[in-house]
């Protein structure tokens, strides 16, 4: 045998890389074949004081209390009064009347960017009735929910989408990026990730001031693969911080499917177990799931047991953003195929079931919800949109840099003729 053919019988299979895909593309029948889920009322509920290590196991289930036909089942079953749960239904509601309306001003020309959560109502709505008012969010970018629960009004909303003169940011920020220190609302960042190294270093110095207060934060799967997030849950688990790190999967990161930043291999919760932290992983389409686990993490954290990773299983329903197309990377059908179904109509059926709503609420509570979406739509347009009237001033692109303004932009400032 010459030398070719030695080296040849010793060369190795050639190496593969694998590219994770989905499993359907434009054009094929959605496909979620294969995909199973534990019952409702199947996950047990382990005391608030369980240790990472007993807690390992809920990084690969799916905590679930309602059924598809809207009953409550097991012992994460929350005790939730009749009246928060109507008005929660309400707020979905007003989330998803404001999300079509903004939509629709994109479309309009009278805003440059906006971004839906349609289908996600759940985790917002839920999680802000879990929380305490005055705890601290540190939200990405689809939680206008929690603003909406907060009474934040719908007018300063859009007035910031606007950018108009009444924006209370300046037009400092893009769209949807909304700030509110009076609603515990840190502000949104487009720089994926940084809120939640912000979130975790709040929540500790919330611990050594005694305060009182958790943090609470969210970010898409796609981001948990950002430096920013392990930073963020090295000093969580080591220092214990009262905080709530809330991972939303909702399957899909602008184009990219969740695989592609490690969801196909396991849980995006199980990332939690390598750090020692609790993990809880939820059908983000249940509101009383959410709300149950929602409760549950923020106990440990005010009662001094640390952070908890919750991973929040959902689906994107619309695009990503304004700026996005999903016909070009999914079936266009693929939401109504999702097998959690449709968090609004999951609560509303829950409602009727206990005898505390009907479908003509339901039908009332829309139009309302329309109503006063159409209200905000009028008042804030009447101030200006983001094409007309020049909506922020020159002189005020030299003020809220500093808390004294320095020489230079004095100089300048003058120079302009301001």
């Amino acid at each position: 045998m010459d030398e070719g053919a030695r080296m040849a019988a010793k060369k190795p299979n050639a190496l593969e890389l694998h590219v994770p895909a989905p499993r359907a593309r434009p054009g094929d029948k959605p496909d979620f074949s294969g995909w199973t889920f534990p019952e409702p009322g199947e996950t047990p509920r382990p005391p608030v004081d369980a240790s990472a290590f007993e807690m390992r196991d809920f990084a690969y289930g799916l905590i679930r209390v309602l059924d598809m036909q809207g009953r409550a089942i097991g012992p994460w079953t929350p005790h939730i009064a009749p009246e928060e749960l109507r008005r929660s239904l309400k707020n979905m509601l007003l989330n998803r009347a404001f999300d079509e309306r903004m939509y629709r001003a994109h479309r309009q020309g009278k805003t440059s960017f906006y971004m839906q959560c349609l289908g996600e109502e759940a985790i917002a709505a839920a999680q802000a009735l879990a929380l305490n008012d005055d705890d601290m969010l540190f939200p990405s970018y689809r939680q206008q929910g929690l603003l909406i629960a907060r009474d934040y009004p719908l007018v300063t909303m859009m007035n910031q989408i606007y950018s108009n003169a009444n924006d209370p940011v300046k037009g400092r920020q893009l769209p949807i990026m909304y700030s509110s220190k009076e609603k515990s609302f840190f502000t949104i960042s487009g720089n994926l990730g940084t809120q939640l190294p912000q979130a975790v270093g709040w929540a500790m110095a919330s611990a050594y001031s005694n305060d009182g207060r958790i943090a609470s934060t969210w970010v898409g799967e796609g981001a948990t693969a950002e430096g920013d997030f392990h930073a963020a849950m090295t000093f969580a688990a080591v220092y214990k911080a009262p905080v709530i790190i809330n991972v939303v999967n909702n399957q899909w990161a602008i184009s990219s499917f969740q695989g592609i930043a490690g969801g196909e291999q396991t849980t995006f919760a199980a990332r939690a177990v390598g750090y020692g932290m609790p993990p809880v992983r939820v059908d983000g389409n249940d509101f009383l799931a959410v709300y149950a686990v929602t409760r549950w993490a923020a106990e440990r954290a005010r009662a001094n047991l640390g952070p908890t990773m919750i991973e929040l299983f959902t689906y994107r329903a619309g695009a990503h953003s304004t700026s996005d197309d999903p016909s070009r990377y999914r079936p266009s059908d693929e939401a109504k195929s999702w097998p959690l179904g449709d968090p609004v109509e999951r609560l509303k059926d829950h409602l009727i079931g206990i005898g505390e709503w009907s479908d003509r609420q339901h039908s009332e509570a829309v139009e309302t919800a329309q109503e006063s979406v159409r209200a905000a739509g009028r008042e804030a347009e009447a101030v200006g949109v983001l094409v007309e009237d020049g909506p922020q001033s020159r002189e005020s692109m030299f003020e809220d840099v500093y808390k004294e303004m320095p020489w230079h932009l004095r100089q300048q400032r003058e120079e302009s003729g301001q």
